[in-house]
């Protein structure tokens, strides 16, 4: 049973109360909001953003679900320390935040670097993974957006500094504006974007987010791939959503991730960018109950999990075209260089 901290706030979001608690973990603090109650859903945010993401959502999914929406450390209300920021420090860091609240096995729904993190966790601890959902999720391919690969480079600490001064937040509100009268992909993301861009509001905060992006991906884009370990949610309900105009991870991956996981369902939203939660979250919550009332819940054990690894990709190639195991080995070729 979920325990109530004794550090909590509460705000009312539609219908169900949500409690923006903290527990600290390994001496940091760990913020999240929790709402509802049932089978539990583990909703993760995106780099440089934060559980305030899923507020549409969260109220509907809660009338049916225990939702937990975790801050990740280095975002939002949780601490930034000079500390690991890598993918599977932060699934080693969900795995700790479910302990302390005495949640076994959850439903994991990430997007962007949550879904690479939802991935790694799912890959690392099977047997507490229900089900996996992964919107608009990175660890895909190599692509995405110039804007990231950009933020990954020397000089953009003093960039993101930069964007406190006075009078940087109207030039960047113009080109909010600019973007979204030409209709690009980024511009059905920039107020999204920004909003992530002015959560960050000092120096531990922005050093976090260079940090977390860093640690996935560089100047010729992402560097982290689930690919090669794609093969081993075999048996795993999965679905796949994604927006059709997509800017920061196009909806390509989709198809390819799609691919990768035989027996996935894939969902694309027609004319919504990278938060097609946040573009239609009628449609993304009627898709993900659904998703959870069909399917079973995924079951391993030591066994079954030791057998796959056993067997290896080779194993999974017979079910997967040969042009994805060429794009495979094109990702390994291109990570070795």
């Amino acid at each position: 049973m979920l325990r109530i901290a004794h550090d909590r706030r509460s705000q009312w979001l539609g219908e169900a109360r949500v409690e923006v608690q903290s527990r600290q973990i390994h001496g940091y603090r760990r913020a999240f909001r929790v709402a509802g109650a049932g089978p539990p859903l583990l909703l993760i945010h995106g780099i440089g953003d934060s559980s305030r993401t899923w507020d549409e959502i969260m109220p509907t999914l809660a009338r049916n679900h225990l939702v937990i929406a975790p801050d990740l450390l280095g975002h939002g209300d949780s601490d930034k320390p000079r500390a690991d920021y890598s993918v599977a420090a932060y699934a080693n860091g969900m795995r700790d935040l479910l302990s302390a609240l005495d949640i076994d096995r959850v439903t994991l729904v990430g997007h962007s670097l949550g879904g690479g993190v939802a991935m790694q966790f799912a890959y690392q601890f099977p047997d507490r993974t229900e089900r996996l959902v992964l919107v608009a999720s990175g660890g895909v391919g190599r692509g995405v957006s110039p804007v990231l690969r950009a933020a990954a480079l020397p000089g953009a600490p003093l960039a993101l500094a930069a964007l406190r001064l006075p009078g940087a937040r109207a030039a960047v509100g113009l080109a909010v504006e600019v973007l979204e009268r030409l209709d690009t992909g980024l511009g059905l993301d920039a107020v999204d974007l920004r909003r992530v861009v002015d959560a960050l509001p000092d120096h531990t905060a922005r050093a976090a987010f260079i940090r977390s992006l860093r640690s996935v991906v560089d100047w010729r884009g992402q560097v982290v791939t689930m690919l090669d370990r794609s093969y081993l949610v075999r048996g795993m309900p999965t679905m796949l959503m994604w927006g059709s105009r997509d800017s920061v991870v196009p909806v390509g991956h989709a198809h390819k991730a799609h691919t990768a996981m035989p027996g996935s369902r894939l969902e694309i939203f027609d004319e919504a960018g990278h938060f097609p939660f946040r573009s239609d979250p009628a449609r993304f919550v009627g898709l993900l109950e659904d998703f959870c009332a069909s399917t079973e819940a995924s079951t391993w054990s030591i066994e079954q999990w030791r057998a796959l690894l056993r067997t290896g990709r080779a194993g999974a190639r017979a079910d997967v075209p040969a042009e994805f195991d060429r794009e495979l080995q094109s990702e390994s070729e291109r990570s070795a260089t």
